[in-house]
């Protein structure tokens, strides 16, 4: 196992003198005092209707013969979160425990249209399992203002992120460290063994990489430092190493101003810089990613526009399915080809105006051109994606999201989705139509 770079920083972290009479530690109440618990009921259909369905990868096609191949892909399944935070016990280093345990049921769904949407567990042959689950847990310790976790968690940086936009969450195990000594500025590391897929019921996978099909690294380190220096301004850098694979860094930024007590305008940029290292496991890796977001809000209504630039002859890729941050990464494509640069237009209004509080209505577009893999290394983990040259796509979303405000089911939120996709054989992605209806009912509580 690689050594964890960042014990001595965690070690300092811990035991520095900046712990001061009101952190976080010294207000701790004990282990069961500070106790919470959660309970989230998810369902999610999703239907998807591949283009060309007899010659593409759709639905469960990686598992058919090509004569066999189905376009059609359809899922429906449910999902039950359970989830307990423990307190600290009292004194100089608290002691806390974090558990999950997670449960998929299949609805509906067969042999010929499951895996593509990832909702559900498949077998060993490609087909849906009636149920799955997992759990995990994971042991905290406190001083100060300072959280080391080790075991099985969530979560969320931009070069490691547990998602959560299917039917189960992603979790990771390893080590993560949390430090909120300072009023402005937050620092963050970690060492992980391996990270678990949405629809997964094991443990033994290894780590999820979007892209690439080379052979896995065996460790993931992070670090990462985040400044608030005012509520309307945030910037963050991050340093990770997947072993054997890529360096990659990160910068980010978000600025936020008032133009009066109706308009604002605010910026978001992320950067990403990826090379391999190592045994170069993906082949040769030389990319630089990035996006810049604008956003115009008035009143009920806000209307932004993006840009994104990918610069290198490789995808962008990431470990974990959530740790992409930039801006034009959306429901169907992540925008991130080999040189593709793409724009976006989004517009959202709330109905709170219009006496309907809660609902929400968002329509996106996003285009992409100058897509070009021909300089991919043709032995590294890209080259059978098969992108060519002069390869451009485009994607349309709509989307209507409603929370209940009051009552027995307060804090419902139902999500109603369709997604075009549509793009040249040079961009290497599927043309399809998706729809997809979410409902979540979230339950909480302390002990």
């Amino acid at each position: 196992m690689t050594a964890f770079p960042f014990r001595s920083l965690s070690l300092a972290l811990l035991f520095s003198p900046v712990a001061l009479a009101d952190s976080a530690q010294s207000k701790a109440s004990g282990f069961i005092e500070d106790s919470t618990w959660s309970l989230l009921n998810r369902t999610v259909y999703d239907n998807r209707e591949y283009r060309n369905g007899g010659s593409n990868s759709g639905a469960r096609n990686a598992y058919k013969p090509r004569a066999e191949r189905n376009g059609y892909a359809e899922e429906w399944g449910y999902g039950l979160m359970g989830t307990l935070q423990s307190g600290f016990t009292q004194g100089v280093i608290g002691v806390g425990v974090d558990a999950h345990a997670y449960l998929g049921v299949k609805l509906d769904s067969g042999g010929g249209r499951a895996g593509k949407a990832r909702l559900l567990g498949l077998d060993n042959d490609g087909n849906p399992k009636d149920e799955f689950s997992r759990g995990g847990a994971a042991v905290k310790l406190r001083a100060s203002s300072t959280v080391l976790s080790y075991g099985e968690q969530r979560v969320k940086t931009p070069v490691f992120s547990s998602s959560d936009s299917r039917l189960l969450p992603e979790t990771a195990t390893g080590v993560f460290v949390t430090s909120d000594e300072f009023d402005t500025l937050k620092l963050v590391g970690g060492h992980f063994t391996e990270s678990t897929d949405r629809n997964a019921s094991s443990h033994d996978q290894g780590f999820v990489v979007n892209y690439s099909n080379a052979v896995k690294g065996d460790a993931f380190d992070l670090a990462g430092v985040v400044f608030t220096p005012s509520k309307n301004l945030s910037g963050s850098l991050y340093t990770s190493r997947y072993e054997d694979t890529w360096n990659q860094h990160y910068l980010g930024g978000t600025f936020v101003q008032a133009i009066d007590d109706y308009r604002s305008l605010s910026l978001n940029l992320n950067l990403y810089r990826t090379t391999d290292t190592g045994q170069s496991l993906s082949g040769r890796i030389d990319n630089t990613t990035w996006s810049l977001m604008s956003t115009y809000s008035q009143g009920a209504h806000s209307l932004s526009l993006g840009y994104q630039k990918v610069d290198g002859n490789t995808p962008f890729d990431y470990v974990t399915r959530g740790a992409i941050f930039i801006g034009n990464a959306v429901q169907m494509s992540d925008f991130n080809a080999p040189n593709e640069q793409s724009w976006q237009a989004r517009y959202a209004v709330t109905m709170a105006a219009w006496n309907l509080p809660g609902l929400q209505l968002s329509a996106a577009y996003i285009r992409g051109s100058k897509i070009d893999g021909s300089g991919v290394d043709q032995s590294g983990g890209y080259a059978y994606l098969g992108y060519g040259k002069g390869g451009k796509h485009w994607e349309r979303d709509l989307e209507a999201r409603y929370v209940v405000q009051s009552g027995a089911a307060k804090g419902t939120t139902v999500s109603l989705r369709h997604n075009l996709h549509r793009s040249n054989t040079a961009q290497a992605e599927l043309d399809a139509d998706q729809i997809r209806l979410a409902v979540e009912y979230p339950l909480s509580g302390v002990f």
